[in-house]
């Protein structure tokens, strides 16, 4: 059933950014004069095919969903066969200012599409994880800024304290930092507990781009807490179960350390090995609300401390020697409902837009200089599984993906390589200045160029697909 949700999500998702990618490209060709011969969502063998009456334009649906095109008239491409009549709706005989246009358009409508989403998202209101923070790890960047678990992050400023951003949810937070981090400047987390208001500073100059990955707060020590976290199940003959762990169990500390983040507790197992911990948990009567500790229903609550020696194991992905007690965990986290007024919701899609899309080209750029990791390139099989993923999630999760989708594909779209809508704009930018269009030899070595590194760039983005699907 996943992999059904998976394929369905990724079907849709790229059929509805291809269409919007494309239709910028014809809306703006037909009002420049310019006649379109074929529309086609897909490559190969058409499906699905019908002519416009109005336009001549056939619209086609191909078996291969991945892509698309909409080609225009051109003499280059129908050299002498083209009537006399229809010339002067070549492309080709358009002006440079209307060839630009054209080609801009596609990767244009994509961001506009990606504006419009999370305007919608942030208009109808989303529940996120509230900005929160667990107890963090034993010199992490978080404990050494004074965070000791507990404290919500209300705002985020620059080392001087000035260019103040509210913070409004978890992932707010994790955006915030991800571009402060990427500058590897270092900022001013306020946050507030039960005692008031405090400044946390946090250095994140010692965060390369290959660091910017999913894990990248972890590395910071950031995780979200502030919620309960509960035993779901215990196996048989571990560890768990040896020390008198049981289901239903809701853990209060570990070592003395409050334990408020799976993460967190997870992290802390893996680093102890074969070492005695001191668990202390709170058993009886589930709180009102809460789920689970069906055992325990109608005793007192009472506060038990078990010692666990967590097994030795090697970890699957990086060999390493981590500890694990067999227990299944359920966190229940607090959460604020983030939504905003219409032009308020306008204005922040517009900018989430801008910022996401000059993170992806500084991050492209670092991955060519070598200072971001290649991995951070992705291919259909890891957009097919995110896809289905915020798909599961609901509506807000897979209209935000679709806005990061399509922001990606604008962006890829308008990088300088030919065969690319970017690669067109540099041939007629040069073309403005010089006053004389690219040869079509050279135009004829560079698409070879392009094309070459496009498979380079998908043949990467297939393998690290394949890395995180079978870990190697």
């Amino acid at each position: 059933m996943n992999l059904l949700t998976e394929l369905v999500a990724f079907v849709v998702a790229i059929g509805v950014l291809v269409v919007v990618h494309e239709y910028g490209h014809y809306s703006v060709a037909r009002l420049c004069g310019v006649k379109v011969l074929r529309f086609s969502i897909g490559f190969g063998r058409p499906l699905l095919q019908w002519v416009s009456k109005k336009s001549g334009t056939e619209w086609t649906i191909s078996a291969l969903p991945l892509g698309g095109y909409v080609k225009m008239l051109d003499e280059r491409e129908s050299p002498g066969t083209i009537a006399p009549d229809d010339l002067a709706q070549a492309f080709n005989r358009q002006s440079v200012g209307k060839r630009i246009a054209i080609v801009a358009a596609g990767p244009i409508a994509n961001f506009l599409l990606a504006i419009a989403l999370f305007s919608l998202v942030f208009a109808t209101g989303v529940n996120e994880p509230a900005a929160i923070v667990a107890a963090p790890a034993a010199q992490s960047a978080a404990a050494r800024a004074g965070f000791q678990g507990g404290e919500k992050i209300v705002s985020v400023s620059d080392a001087n304290g000035s260019d103040t951003e509210a913070v409004r949810s978890w992932s707010d937070l994790r955006w915030k930092l991800m571009s402060a981090a990427f500058d590897r400047s270092r900022v001013v987390l306020v946050a507030r507990d039960g005692g008031g208001t405090y400044d946390f500073p946090l250095d994140l100059s010692n965060l390369s781009g290959k660091d910017l990955d999913d894990d990248f707060m972890s590395r910071l020590g950031l995780e979200p807490g502030g919620g309960t976290l509960q035993v779901a199940g215990v196996e048989p003959g571990s560890a768990a179960e040896q020390a008198g762990l049981q289901k239903g169990d809701r853990l209060q500390a570990i070592d003395g350390r409050p334990v408020d983040s799976a993460n967190t507790f997870i992290a802390y197992v893996k680093g102890h090995a074969g070492k005695p911990l001191h668990i202390e948990v709170l058993r009886g009567q589930a709180d009102e609300g809460q789920q689970g500790g069906q055992a325990q229903q109608g005793q007192p609550a009472r506060s038990v401390t078990l010692t666990v020696v967590p097994q030795v194991q090697t970890d699957d992905e990086t060999g390493e020697q981590v500890g694990r007690i067999g227990a299944a965990l359920s966190a229940q986290a607090p959460s604020v409902d983030v939504r905003y007024g219409p032009v308020e919701s306008l204005r922040l899609g517009a900018y989430r837009t801008w910022d996401i899309a000059a993170y992806s080209l500084r991050m492209f750029g670092r991955m060519i200089t070598g200072e971001a990791s290649l991995k951070n390139l992705s291919g259909p099989v890891t957009i097919a599984d995110y896809a289905g993923k915020s798909a599961r999630l609901g509506p807000s999760a897979f209209l935000s993906f679709l806005a990061l989708v399509s922001i990606s594909l604008g962006v890829l779209n308008l990088l300088p390589i030919p065969v690319l809508d970017g690669g067109h704009l540099l041939y007629y930018v040069v073309e403005a200045v010089t006053g004389k269009a690219v040869s079509d030899r050279w135009q004829l070595v560079l698409q070879r160029a392009g094309l070459a590194c496009i498979v380079a760039l998908s043949a990467i983005a297939l393998f690290n697909d394949l890395a995180r699907l079978i870990h190697f």
